[in-house]
């Protein structure tokens, strides 16, 4: 029986997740799996990966292959190096001491490069947030110059209106007193 580390579907359309499974090759995608290794979301950023890595690494020992996805992720995971660096030491190719500390320094490694891409992540939203708002400031006194400039002219037009209505109420009563003595005389 050939058995496979693959990738079982679930979730809506457009939104997938996947199961890590085991599966024998001859079964369906969605199908019967002999254990569940764990999850795969690529639907956040960066993906969130949960994975059983000592029992995926018992199964690789046994012969199950992964699919090419799966790899990578076994790959991101550390569990292809762990496997490697054990058939090192069962070669004698170097101690568990050894293989044990190369493990740990490319886990701290990777935790130090996820870690970093999630603070850029988290600083570039900041810095579009930050930009957002001084784009949203800039427009808003833009409006802000516009409403006073037209509330200056109007204010203006206002001005002349009232003016010309004095001036007219002005010549109005000027022409009915120069009536008046003459009526009177």
């Amino acid at each position: 029986m050939a058995v496979k580390i693959r990738l079982q579907r679930h979730g809506k359309k457009n939104f997938a997740f996947f199961h890590i499974v085991v599966a024998d090759s001859r079964a369906p995608r969605d199908g019967r799996f002999i254990e569940q290794l764990g999850s795969y979301n690529p639907n956040t950023n960066p993906a969130t990966i949960i994975l059983n890595s000592e029992r995926a690494l018992a199964w690789l020992k046994v012969g199950a292959q992964p699919s090419l996805v799966c790899r990578r992720i076994l790959s991101y995971e550390g569990v292809l190096l762990r496997n490697h660096l054990d058939g090192g030491v069962a070669k004698g190719a170097l101690t568990a001491e050894q293989a044990d500390a190369k493990w740990n320094a490319w886990k701290a490694e990777r935790d130090a490069k996820v870690e970093a891409k999630k603070n850029g992540i988290k600083n570039d939203a900041i810095a579009k947030a930050k930009a957002a708002k001084a784009e949203e400031t800039k427009v808003n006194e833009a409006r802000a110059e516009a409403i006073a400039k037209k509330a200056a002219k109007l204010a203006e037009a206002e001005a002349e209106a009232a003016a010309e209505a004095e001036a007219a109420e002005e010549a109005v009563e000027a022409p009915a007193a120069e009536e008046a003595p003459a009526a009177e005389a």
